[in-house]
């Protein structure tokens, strides 16, 4: 219990920290030539912790890692000790090491290695959606740390120009690879299916320039500014050659790649202990084929409410409109049974409070519309002898439509009553 409450302790002064700070949107550097290069930072660098996301993760699933020694200390690096480390990662895409890595490098490892903390975290969590994707799709398993510059890990990251998710997908490039994206669904937010569709895009970009950096560079800035970029460098195909002719961010998007890789390897040499996300011990899916609110599944199944939200991301307004298409509902294994056990109840729990969507309207014909004058409704009375005809008669309207607006089946009526004439 100690330990938790450290861990617990540990990462709320994480995002109390975080949230303290004031992000930056760029970094100087010094060129070859001993000038100042101002270069934008990725949005995985500028995205704040997201608090409201992760407060369930924090009360119940994060503590202390005790596999390296966590110390506020960075210990200085060598840049021939950087070289070294950067080509020992077992990669097929190439780290070289430059001021510009170095500069990416010491960011994670000072500025944001509480950060990092977190992110190896939930690496936990997201590393074997993707690593399985990556290998069904052949991709080079070292983009899996793309995640970490692109959203910080984060599926409900969303950035100032639009991108949501872990892998940052705009509106128009999401809907291409076939994520659905409406009022109530984003699965740009859905880990797996977001990352299916990031793996067919990146093979896709391979597919183009043959070269895994330009692949990068054009995930950032999008294959028609790298064509441009090729163009005015005469054709060069490196991404190094090409950098001078790239946007801000893009020239940091490589360097900030490699560094972190490089910090997702060595975080223990720069003495960043990670916080473990504590998961349930498995997870399973139900497909959902009617209108369902994840309020009515947590009061009735006992599930916060904020844990089926981190579970479902992919459900913007805790609904689920199954009526649509059938859509799959991620819960602990355990609650799989206690679902289909009270599924009757689940569905049938205040409707009217979480799906309070009308399937029908009624609207007022032209008669009940007309009321008396000034627009006010006519009642009469029932007097001692009078008949539902009779009354008709004496207002010149039909019994049938006395019958239908005062909700009178047969014509029994009642002296002493008062009756909607119009």
């Amino acid at each position: 219990m100690k330990k938790l409450i450290i861990g617990i302790c540990a990462f709320l002064s994480l995002t109390s920290t975080l949230s303290a700070q004031q992000p930056m949107k760029s970094i100087t550097v010094k060129t070859e030539a001993g000038e100042d290069e101002v270069i934008g930072l990725p949005q995985g660098l500028l995205s704040e912790t997201d608090s409201l996301y992760l407060d369930w993760i924090s009360r119940n699933y994060i503590d202390w890692g005790e596999n390296c020694t966590a110390t506020a200390a960075n210990p200085q690096v060598s840049d021939s000790v950087y070289i070294d480390r950067l080509q020992r990662i077992p990669a097929l895409i190439e780290m070289p090491f430059n001021s510009i890595v170095r500069e990416f490098i010491e960011m994670y490892a000072t500025r944001l290695r509480q950060k990092v903390a977190f992110i190896l975290s939930a690496n936990n969590l997201y590393m074997p959606i993707i690593e399985e994707a990556f290998d069904l799709y052949d991709l080079p398993l070292e983009l899996k740390y793309l995640p970490v510059i692109e959203s910080a890990m984060n599926p409900t990251a969303t950035s100032a120009q639009g991108a949501v998710g872990l892998w940052q997908f705009m509106l128009g490039t999401g809907k291409v690879y076939g994520l659905k994206i409406t009022s109530l669904i984003d699965e740009r937010r859905d880990p797996v299916k977001s990352t299916r569709a990031a793996a067919r895009y990146l093979r896709d970009l391979y597919d183009i320039y043959h070269d895994w950096n330009l692949v990068l560079a054009a995930y950032n800035c999008g294959p028609g500014v790298i064509n441009k970029a090729i163009r005015r460098a005469g054709g060069e195909k490196d991404f190094w050659a090409l950098y001078n002719y790239l946007p801000s961010t893009t020239r940091g998007y490589v360097p900030a790649f490699i560094a972190a890789n490089y910090i997702m390897n060595y975080y223990c040499e720069h003495n960043i202990s990670p916080l473990d996300m504590k998961l349930p011990d498995s997870t399973d899916t139900l497909l959902i084929s009617r209108p369902l609110s994840l309020q009515q599944v947590s009061k009735v199944c006992g599930i916060h409410i904020d844990q089926l939200r981190a579970l479902n991301p992919e459900f913007k307004k805790d609904l689920i409109p199954g009526n649509e298409e059938p859509y799959a509902l991620r819960l602990p294994t355990p609650l799989i049974s206690t679902f289909l056990d009270r599924e009757d109840s689940i569905y049938n729990y205040k409707p009217d409070t979480y799906l309070n969507r009308r399937t029908t309207v009624e609207v007022k014909s032209a008669a009940r519309a007309s009321s008396g004058a000034g627009g006010q409704a006519v009642y009469h009375k029932i007097r001692n002898g009078e008949t539902l005809g009779s009354i008709a008669a004496k207002y010149k309207v039909s019994v049938s439509q006395l019958q239908k607006l005062n909700g009178i089946k047969g014509t029994a009526i009642r002296a002493g009553k008062s009756i909607r004439i119009r």
